[in-house]
């Protein structure tokens, strides 16, 4: 069993399997982004490896994310493989992040690999909106893959960065049309990383008032509802659905971090919101023992921080370098 310093458990790790994505969204990248080339990427092998590894120190969920985990060529390869670990020493859920814009091609195989639940980044219902956001997105084949996934059995969550002046006037909107279709949604923060094209203070909106509007409206109750991540959740009774928010700005959700990630490149980050890591790249290149790789995770879970530092305001800029294609959400 992994733990950290201060004695919390991880049993969660996320994997960025590329930096590429089909879309282009305002508060992730610049415009005119130079991606990595492919012999900076860890091979399918060498994430396999990884997962192996982490499966046997008592990890029981794996998410992969991107940039956009769909646009990698055969990804479906890599997602069989590792869902057929399922049960494998205490490996329980492999999940899946994407934007949807793929959905429609590969829900059905996503389900017979073994994933039965997903996260979709929709920020708006507004196809003009959202075509002016993406970039390049084209919000019908979201919806689209939306509907696909939900004929395959797949149960998806909605993830909606909330974004100062763009989306606040559709939160009750998206809430409804969430709850219509009997999926959960969670409204995030806007976090600083990488600088984008536009200034992260001017695009940070602040949930606590937000979340106390959509209670107020909606008659969101209290809930005890956790999935081992950072949200906080509400209940809307009349739709049978949970209602997240992600604060890591407005209010640090740290203590219960269950978590780390590799990126694309293969490096272990033990915080989001933290600079330090350990590279398993040149490890995995030349092919050092596992038992090695492994003692690098336990002496980077010392360095694994209390909470994150992200910081916002006027005169800052983003308090991390690195964009969150790379990293993974």
């Amino acid at each position: 069993m992994l733990k950290d310093i201060f004695n919390r458990e991880i049993n969660y790790l996320r994997i960025s399997v590329t930096d590429r994505c089909d879309l282009r969204c305002k508060y992730c990248m610049k415009e005119k982004m130079e991606f990595l080339p492919k012999k900076d990427v860890l091979t399918f092998e060498q994430i396999e490896r990884l997962v192996d590894i982490f499966i046997s120190e008592g990890v029981n969920k794996i998410r992969l994310t991107g940039g956009e985990p769909l646009v990698r060529k055969n990804i479906e390869k890599l997602i069989d493989n590792i869902g057929k670990k399922i049960g494998t020493y205490d490996f329980k859920e492999l999940t899946l992040t994407t934007n949807g814009t793929l959905l429609k091609q590969h829900a059905k195989n996503l389900k017979d690999s073994g994933i039965n639940r997903i996260n979709i980044s929709l920020d708006t219902l507004n196809p003009l909106k959202y075509e002016k956001l993406t970039r390049l997105g084209n919000l019908r084949n979201v919806l689209e893959g939306i509907d696909c996934a939900i004929k395959n059995n797949i149960k998806i969550k909605i993830n909606v960065v909330a974004l100062k002046n763009f989306n606040e006037n559709e939160f009750e909107e998206i809430l409804i049309w969430c709850g219509k279709l009997g999926i959960d949604v969670t409204f995030i923060e806007v976090m600083p990383m990488g600088e984008t094209d536009q200034y992260r203070y001017d695009q940070y909106l602040p949930l606590n008032e937000v979340r106390n509007n959509l209670i107020k409206k909606f008659s969101l109750e209290n809930s005890n509802y956790k999935t081992g991540g950072p949200s906080k959740y509400n209940y809307f009774n009349k739709y049978d659905i949970n209602v997240g928010f992600i604060t890591p700005l407005s209010q640090n959700f740290c203590q219960d971090c269950n978590r780390v990630r590799i990126t694309c490149t293969g490096r272990l980050y033990m915080c989001l919101g933290q600079e330090k890591y350990i590279d398993f790249k040149k490890y995995l290149n030349n092919d050092f023992s596992n038992q090695k790789i492994l003692n690098l995770i336990y002496e980077s879970l010392k360095n694994k921080p209390k909470s994150h530092d992200f910081i916002i305001n006027k005169e800052v800029k983003p308090y991390l370098s690195r964009f969150m294609n790379t990293t993974g959400g």
